[in-house]
């Protein structure tokens, strides 16, 4: 896990990359979800089961975005979580695509495409961030019980 410091001092560091520089860092199933909006098979990704402790990060630059305490099962394929890590983790954008009405979110840090947000998630919140699984990563929490060195 991240403390609250860390978290604000990572929001404040804004990533700016072109498309070339993208597609350098970035698998192309990455790159087609956070740069060009697109969206993974439902139950594909390595997160939809996960219950480890930790934090999960967006796969392109870093950020902490959402904690394992606020994941839940939503049944949709695609990991849920009720709220972000802070206020400032995500930003959320009008999506008018498809030809539905959707609240993008998206990375705070380097503005990729994360998933969208919808008003039908648990207490306390009532949000349901549905997230693309190749938009993330999972940092594991520290074992806290090792001594140092």
């Amino acid at each position: 896990m991240f403390l609250a410091w860390e978290v604000a001092a990572m929001e404040k560091k804004e990533v700016k990359k072109s498309e070339d520089e993208w597609k350098k860092v970035l698998t192309s199933e990455e790159f087609s979800v956070l740069r060009k909006k697109g969206t993974e098979p439902p139950f594909s990704g390595r997160y939809v089961h996960q219950t480890e402790e930790g934090t999960y990060v967006c796969a392109g630059c870093g950020n902490p975005l959402f904690s394992s305490k606020t994941k839940f099962d939503s049944g949709s394929g695609w990991p849920s979580f009720f709220d972000s890590v802070s206020p400032n983790a995500v930003e959320l954008k009008a999506d008018i695509s498809h030809g539905m009405r959707r609240t993008e979110v998206v990375c705070a840090r380097c503005g990729r495409h994360l998933g969208h947000v919808f008003d039908d998630g648990p207490a306390p919140t009532g949000q349901r961030y549905c997230m693309n699984l190749v938009s993330l990563q999972f940092q594991r929490k520290k074992d806290e019980t090792k001594t140092k060195a």
